[in-house]
């Protein structure tokens, strides 16, 4: 085999393999997304215990805290997000990955409303038409 031609395969060869090498290791970086939704969530209503954790959650938002009851996601023990029952923004915790869990809080908030949907779409009605 000639020395240039020989040459040349192996700098192909080693080209392919710095390229695979890089593929390889993109694959194995964790995405924090996936490392985040493979802790278990905890979905449940507030309770007393949580006006604390709800206040640090306002903080790190930079909003208040209104009274009033919230649906609350918890990951390792600790309240991450909250939704108000009553229609409002979600609170999360800016810190930790939570993106995952607010469509969840959505969910549940929205299975946990009990009015009829007349009901509901009639003071839908009315914040739209008093909001023109």
């Amino acid at each position: 085999m000639h020395p240039a031609f020989r040459e040349a395969m192996l700098k192909e060869n080693r080209r392919e393999l710095d390229r695979h090498l890089r593929q390889t290791q993109l694959l194995r970086r964790p995405d924090p997304v996936t490392v985040a939704a493979v802790e278990p969530v905890v979905l449940r209503l507030s309770r007393v215990q949580d006006e604390i954790a709800l206040d640090t959650l306002g903080r790190l938002e930079g909003r208040p805290v209104r009274d009033g009851c919230y649906v609350v996601a918890e990951i390792g023990g600790k309240v991450v997000a909250a939704l108000p029952l009553g229609g409002g923004a979600a609170f999360a915790d800016p810190f930790r990955p939570t993106a995952h869990v607010l469509p969840l809080l959505a969910l549940r908030a929205k299975q946990l409303d009990y009015r009829p949907r007349r009901v509901r779409l009639l003071r839908a009605a009315v914040r739209a038409f008093s909001r023109a």
